[in-house]
């Protein structure tokens, strides 16, 4: 018993190690939160409030942007009022109006009562969580549409960014509603996702994360996808019901276009995650691989030369591999020796690939050894582009031709124009080093 307690300390230990260069990344950082009605309504709210808490606690400057759909949907059930909508918006009537200020009266409320929740053996306990909410959007109509007036359903024309920084400045976490204010006293229902991308790009948010039912956007295949470019995104909408398309959850549709528009306004980074896991969100911000998929405007990775502040880096990715016979052991002495013939793929600060190029000048050859990925990014292509970027070096310096010794991975480099060759071939000093018990299989390729 005591054994197993101790190794779920020494994970927790491990992890916790491992989130310190995201709290130091995050400290003083803003971050724009916008989840639906529906946290509220299925009794999500507490857990989403205790990760709050964590980020308040780490200085995180923390904007909330709540939805009230089934909200306002259960005011005109009780008051008789039939819902309307027109391309996917509600239309809002002078009855619906009534309802949607009633809707978001309850909903701020019960989120600030969460939010100042102190009780002792919870997540909560000590916490003094400041909430301030206000008329920090100004709104237009949305007006008509295809012979549809919308009336009282408004889109963001400003928002207070002065009154939300200085609220910020005093450590509140600052509470918007999809609601907007005219200049002329009228009131506008929003909708959540113009005013959280609105409000973000407004603040040039390190982050906009919306909290979705899906886990993320998904692939062809339906596998998950942990990071799109802007572009990327852009032409994975594109692919939405043509034939071989992918089939995005209606949700991700919805809310991807959003984090498309506020990367290019100006956020670093935005997120779709799920609503439904406990703790998702602590996930997507602490941990490598995060839980949902984050949307940038550019790549993050970044290939260059190694240096010697690597190997560390360099180790923890390959030693994992030589644990598993996939790689040849290399200790950090032998590693800092030959860094300079090592390449690297950095994302932040953290290095999550590498290759090394070992050079045979008299034969106008080099071999290909320690290409690895951490196991948590190896689902965008990432392998490919060390490779192409070990070849292009290779080709820079006159060698015509590239060979990889490989006893698992054998039909990934096969996949990628690499022909099976055996001993003779290689360089005689290589051949002179060649590991028989081994067996590594021998494959080269024209550069």
């Amino acid at each position: 018993m005591l054994k197993n307690s101790t190794k779920k300390l020494e994970v927790f230990v491990k992890w916790f190690r491992s989130a310190t260069p995201f709290i130091h990344e995050f400290g003083g950082g803003t971050m724009v939160i916008a989840f639906g009605g529906e946290v509220l309504s299925d009794g999500e709210l507490m857990q989403l409030a205790n990760d709050i808490n964590v980020l308040v606690s780490l200085e995180v400057r923390v904007v909330l942007v709540h939805g009230t759909r089934p909200q306002v949907e259960d005011q005109m059930r009780q008051h008789g009022v039939i819902p309307q909508y027109a391309e996917g918006r509600r239309v809002t009537d002078a009855a619906a109006l009534k309802c949607v200020k009633e809707a978001n009266g309850i909903v701020r409320m019960e989120i600030e009562a969460t939010l100042s929740t102190e009780l002792a053996n919870s997540p909560m306990a000590g916490a003094d969580i400041r909430v301030s909410s206000g008329n920090f959007i100004t709104a237009k109509p949305f007006g008509v549409h295809n012979g549809v007036d919308f009336m009282h359903t408004g889109q963001v024309r400003k928002v207070d960014v002065e009154g939300i920084t200085r609220r910020l400045d005093d450590h509140e976490v600052v509470l918007i509603s999809p609601i907007g204010f005219s200049p002329t006293g009228d009131i506008f229902n929003c909708t959540l996702e113009d005013v959280a991308t609105s409000v973000a790009v407004a603040l040039k948010a390190d982050k906009l994360i919306f909290l979705i039912e899906a886990m993320g956007a998904t692939d062809a295949k339906g596998k998950p996808v942990s990071q799109l470019t802007a572009i990327q995104a852009q032409e994975l909408l594109g692919t939405v019901g043509k034939p071989g398309g992918n089939t995005l959850s209606e949700d991700v549709r919805y809310y991807l276009p959003c984090t498309i528009r506020a990367v290019r306004e100006g956020v670093k980074r935005a997120h779709l995650i799920s609503r439904h896991v406990d703790g998702a969100l602590l996930m997507e911000l602490f941990t490598h691989h995060g839980i949902g998929t984050m949307v940038v405007l550019e790549p993050q990775d970044k290939l260059r030369d190694a240096k010697l502040a690597d190997v560390d880096g360099i180790l923890a990715i390959i030693d994992p591999l030589v644990a598993q016979g996939i790689l040849v052991k290399r200790d950090r002495a032998r590693i800092e020796n030959e860094i300079d013939r090592f390449v690297v793929l950095q994302q932040d600060d953290e290095i999550i690939g590498c290759a090394a190029l070992y050079p045979f000048p008299n034969e106008k050859t080099v071999e290909l050894a320690c290409l690895a990925v951490n196991p948590f990014y190896r689902d965008g292509g990432r392998g490919e582009r060390i490779l192409s970027f070990a070849e292009k070096r290779a080709k820079e310096k006159g060698f015509k031709m590239l060979f990889v010794l490989s006893t698992q991975t054998t039909q990934w480099f096969l996949e990628r124009g690499f022909a099976e060759t055996d001993v003779a071939q290689l360089p005689a000093d290589k051949q002179a080093l060649y590991n028989h018990q081994r067996r590594s299989k021998i494959y080269s390729k024209p550069i």
